[in-house]
């Protein structure tokens, strides 16, 4: 079983690391909206060890409607723990955060290599594809929480 809970930003780095930024240095790992005023990160924890993260932090996207958005950023989840669910248990439990916190839309610049997998939580595409260098091709992707 999945544990959620709420963790420090320099918790999610290592994960960060292996996982999204592997051929990067780690400080590529430290987001600018780390510590932000609201920004909170989740942990997805298997018998008491971290494998699966993710960054949430206050952003209005342009292209999107709703009043209250909110980004994810730095989702990950460890190689050889990815059959645990700990992804969708952690999308689910941020899902609830978020409404109580009154958002109205998550959104996310998604790997296209992933964005199937966020289309089975639920998120939407928008828009074509872009790039962000160095890490690669990307999609705009949105949920509505209400």
């Amino acid at each position: 079983m999945i544990e959620i809970k709420q963790i420090d930003a320099e918790e999610t780095y290592e994960i960060r690391h292996r996982i999204l930024r592997p051929n990067q240095p780690l400080e590529a790992c430290r987001y600018e909206t780390d510590l932000l005023d609201g920004t909170f990160h989740l942990g997805g924890f298997y018998r008491g060890r971290l494998i699966s993260i993710a960054s949430f932090h206050k952003a209005k996207h342009a292209e999107l409607k709703g009043r209250n958005h909110y980004q994810l950023r730095g989702m990950a989840t460890l190689e050889g723990y990815r059959e645990q669910k700990a992804g969708s248990t952690l999308i689910r439990h941020a899902e609830e955060l978020l409404r109580k916190k009154g958002a109205d839309l998550l959104w996310c610049n998604a790997r296209t290599s992933v964005s199937g997998y966020y289309k089975k939580l639920g998120f939407s595409e928008q828009g074509e594809v872009y790039d962000i260098p160095p890490i690669g091709p990307h999609i705009l992707m949105y949920k509505k929480l209400t």
